[in-house]
């Protein structure tokens, strides 16, 4: 798929312009018809000669082998179309929930979003769990209504809807006719010819506008010109969400979406020249890689989209990542291959802000990894250049074995595994105690997804224990700890036989600042490799605290130490720190904490009694009902450990028709 090379427009007199490449997303509740939805703009925009569809496979955007078969997404993909002299780029992502933690790594490099929706299912959980990650990281967002062909089809009912549950302020820019139907057609507002089409558009707009309102009020009218700058201007800054009605089986209103993603969704700013700079490809490359793919030698090819400086070819870059236990990892390579998504004959391959490029040459690089160092504000301030969103920790741990026992069998599965997690890094496989790995779940939809990957892809049928509830510990006071050379003597070892001093002290760290080690003693007081000895074994040994889960939130400070000379080695250091460490947090005391969910339900109203009583069995604490004539919403948080239960349960006393949807939410001590 062929796009022009994304230029950049030359604003002389100011700190930041906008590239012309668009990054859009598309993202919407499972079977909303988001992935259709795509094909459709490739279609219709000339990008693809033949239209696919999800129930053959044959989309452009679900290519993996477990995608086609399924009809979901699972990995966030690249495509591209253009709209006039505007390359937009097209990231659709996964819908259902199991795999949300892909869907926030594509939201970090979006400039815009389009969010789809069923004419008949309406707003859906997901749905309003997207909508509000994407006002929290101020994503321009455009509104699609898919599936007007559809018996049960809704218009005036479903933008009541979408009002009060989503998205208060919205601007209706199509009309439909035989709404339900096959002959279903979605008309176009005609703001250059119809003077009641603007005064739709200039009334939704004048509600949070006063300029607009006075106008309204006191004339003169609006011109259509007036009204399309003031619409792009509130879609930009997040004030307005344009709605567009339509149907990707039949095309019907998509050739308006994509005249509204071309003129409402704003590029990405990007920093022009500082005085005295005529190259502002000089600038410090900046970017985040949000996608890895692995060819069949192995080789790696990163997905990088590029928010301030330029790539190009030989070029040595250094990425950084954030390690589990809170610290930080580099990792440089040298660019060997480079390719402009939507631009491939771009010659000579340059890779530039606003960019999202295919990059080879890295064989450490990971699905998450940093390009530069990252910041949340341009240069001179106001402009979000890149957006990092929070990541919800899986919930769930599995213990994966090869249905073959063996320990070549057990080698190979850990190998295929980890590289897995190069594409998902909350997967975080490691190998427990007994040898066999264990991997971190959203849900067993995800499971299922890796048992068939780890067949097609690496040839190993695997099985899975139960999944359990992840819990972790947090230290509830302060505790120090030491063990020394000369602790039973002049002139010999710790207590414990190693040849080395060390003193630990544990207390509280703030709620999400992970695992933090410091130091109160001379970094010079010891050698190098033992200084590192002591933090890797602090790291690991808080893996398995007192009560058997991992300890976070919590500060280790190195409070003495000690070596005997060339007695004493990087081993004595490891030995003796897990146990000071151990004695510490036995000293400090530890209090487990087990995940929550929230959720969002939609019951029967003359079920809630029933309802009620099911939830607060299973621990859930309710926390808004909204009563309506027929339906009932209500919201709430429960222990994770009993979704499936009430999974179980909401049908049977609902007569099969609770809607219910839950997302990871935090922590609370475990009763």
């Amino acid at each position: 798929m062929h796009a022009p090379q994304a230029g950049h427009s030359t604003a002389a007199r100011t700190p930041h312009t906008r590239s012309r490449t668009r990054n859009i997303g598309i993202l919407a509740h499972v079977d909303a018809g988001k992935t259709s939805l795509t094909e459709r703009l490739l279609y219709d925009t000339g990008a693809i000669r033949t239209l696919g569809s999800v129930d053959a496979g044959s989309t452009q955007t679900d290519t993996g082998t477990i995608e086609r078969q399924r009809g979901i997404t699972v990995r966030s993909a690249v495509a591209s179309f253009t709209v006039g002299d505007t390359p937009v780029n097209l990231i659709d992502t996964p819908g259902h929930s199991d795999f949300i933690a892909e869907v926030e790594r594509a939201l970090g490099v979006l400039d815009g979003a389009v969010l789809v929706l069923s004419a008949v299912e309406g707003v859906q959980p997901q749905t309003r769990v997207l909508m509000r990650t994407l006002r929290e990281l101020g994503l321009p967002t455009l509104l699609f209504v898919n599936k007007i062909d559809r018996f049960g089809a809704r218009y005036a009912g479903l933008l009541a809807e979408v009002r009060r549950k989503l998205a208060p302020h919205i601007v209706p820019l199509s009309l439909v006719h035989s709404l339900g139907t096959r002959e279903a057609r979605a008309l176009p507002l005609r703001l250059d010819t119809d003077p009641h089409d603007r005064d739709r558009v200039a009334e939704a707009l004048a509600e949070h506008d006063d300029t607009l309102l006075e106008r309204v009020v006191e004339g003169p009218p609006l011109t259509a010109a007036e009204l399309r700058t003031a619409l792009a201007a509130h879609t930009a800054d997040g004030t307005a969400h344009p709605v567009y009605f339509g149907s990707a089986l039949t095309g019907e209103g998509v050739g308006a979406l994509i005249e509204g993603m071309a003129r409402l969704l704003p590029g990405a700013p990007v920093h022009a020249p500082t005085e005295g700079r005529t190259d502002p490809g000089r600038a410090q490359p900046r970017g985040t890689v949000f996608a890895v793919e692995r060819g069949p030698s192995g080789t790696k090819t990163a997905y990088v989209r590029l928010f301030a400086g330029e790539l190009t070819l030989r070029q040595r870059v250094t990425l950084y990542r954030d390690a589990p236990e809170g610290t930080r990892e580099e990792s440089a390579g040298q660019i060997t291959a480079l390719e402009v998504v939507g631009d491939p004959g771009r010659h000579p391959a340059r890779l530039r802000a606003g960019d999202i490029g295919r990059v080879g040459g890295l064989p450490q690089v990971r699905v998450g990894d940093r390009l530069g160092e990252s910041t949340d504000e341009g240069e001179g301030g106001g402009h979000r250049t890149e957006r990092r969103p929070h990541f919800a920790a899986p919930t769930l741990q599995s213990v994966v074995r090869p249905a073959d026992p063996g320990p070549a069998a057990a080698a190979r599965l850990h190998t295929a595994l980890t590289d897995m997690a190069e594409q998902d890094p909350l997967l975080h496989a490691r190998t427990e105690a007994d040898g066999a790995t264990s991997v971190l779940l959203y849900g067993e939809v995800q499971k299922e997804v890796i048992a068939a990957t780890l067949a097609q892809e690496y040839g190993i049928e695997v099985v899975f224990t139960p999944s359990r509830t992840v819990c972790r510990e947090r230290p509830t006071g302060t505790g120090e700890a030491y063990d020394g050379i000369g602790a039973t003597g002049r002139n010999s070892p710790a207590s414990s036989g190693h040849w080395a001093t060390v003193g630990l002290r544990v207390e509280p760290g703030p709620r999400g600042s992970g695992t933090v080690f410091r130091y109160e003693t001379e970094l010079g007081a010891l050698p190098y490799a033992f200084h590192r000895a002591v933090e890797e074994s602090v790291h690991a040994a808080l893996r398995t605290g007192p009560h058997g889960w991992a300890v976070t939130d919590c500060v280790v400070t190195l409070v003495r130490s000690g070596f005997a000379g060339p007695v004493s080695t990087a081993a004595d250091f490891r030995g003796l720190t897990r146990l000071v460490l151990a004695s510490a947090l036995e000293r400090a005391g530890t209090r487990v904490y087990e995940p929550y969910h929230s959720f969002e339900l939609e019951v029967p109203a003359d079920t809630l009694p029933q309802v009620t009583r099911a939830l607060t069995a299973l621990g859930a604490l309710l926390t808004d009902t909204v009563p309506g004539r027929d339906t009932c919403a209500l919201n709430g948080t429960i222990p994770a450990r009993n979704v499936p239960r009430a999974e179980r349960t909401l049908p049977d006393v609902t007569r099969g028709e609770a809607t219910w949807w839950s997302r990871p939410a935090g922590d609370r001590p475990l009763a």
